[in-house]
């Protein structure tokens, strides 16, 4: 790969990483509820989502996803759905209050498990017909066809999952920095609402994402 291509590439990461999405409203949810160190499982997850995305538009699998209508259709409505799902988990999440003060009292959110938080993370990169379709316009134009395809791969994807995990590691500290605000019963609610509600905007906005035609 050619000095100039990847520094271009490399530009165009940022932009991708740095326009919101769902994974940085689960990156600034779980940063805030958890803090940086625990969102970092998530944004790991994240990463490996990201890279499953990234092989499936490199290798031809995205684009044979979008010249059918029916898989196209299929993989736009998981994504929807579980990212609804997501927003609906997080409307209902359960807030714990301390001490006996009611709303008012200092709060405490139950902490998602790791693995539950790595998995979450695969699955919101993984299930975005969206991101399918952005890798498979934007990536041959940084792909040479007389060099050896899996080099030109892993150094894509590699540079992408650097720049996407500082940039939300940024959001998720962004978010952690709010958590004072956020101390009682009721404003954990609404956080929870909050998040839970652009969840399910995001997923429901995937429904009317269409695929390329030939």
């Amino acid at each position: 790969m050619r000095w100039e291509v990847w520094v271009a590439y490399f530009a165009a990461c940022w932009v991708i990483a740095v326009s919101p999405g769902s994974g940085a409203v689960l990156s600034m949810s779980h940063g805030l509820s958890y803090g940086v160190r625990r969102a970092t499982t998530t944004i790991l997850g994240l990463q490996v989502g990201l890279v499953m995305v990234l092989l499936i538009a490199g290798g031809g699998l995205g684009a044979l996803l979008l010249a059918s209508e029916t898989a196209f259709v299929a993989v736009k409505t998981v994504g929807a759905l579980y990212l609804i799902y997501l927003g609906i988990q997080q409307w209902r999440a359960r807030v714990a209050a301390d001490g006996d003060g009611g709303s008012a009292a200092p709060a405490r959110v139950p902490t998602m498990s790791r693995q539950r938080r790595f998995a979450t993370g695969v699955l919101t990169n993984a299930t975005n017909p969206k991101g399918i379709v952005f890798m498979v316009a934007v990536l041959p134009q940084f792909i040479d066809t007389t060099h050896p395809l899996a080099a030109q791969l892993a150094i894509l994807a590699l540079t992408m999952c650097a720049v996407d995990v500082t940039v939300m590691h940024g959001y998720a500290l962004l978010a952690s920095r709010m958590q004072g605000l956020f101390r009682n019963a009721r404003a954990l609610r609404w956080q929870n609402r909050f998040f839970g509600s652009v969840l399910m905007a995001v997923g429901t906005a995937l429904f009317f994402v269409r695929r390329h035609h030939a």
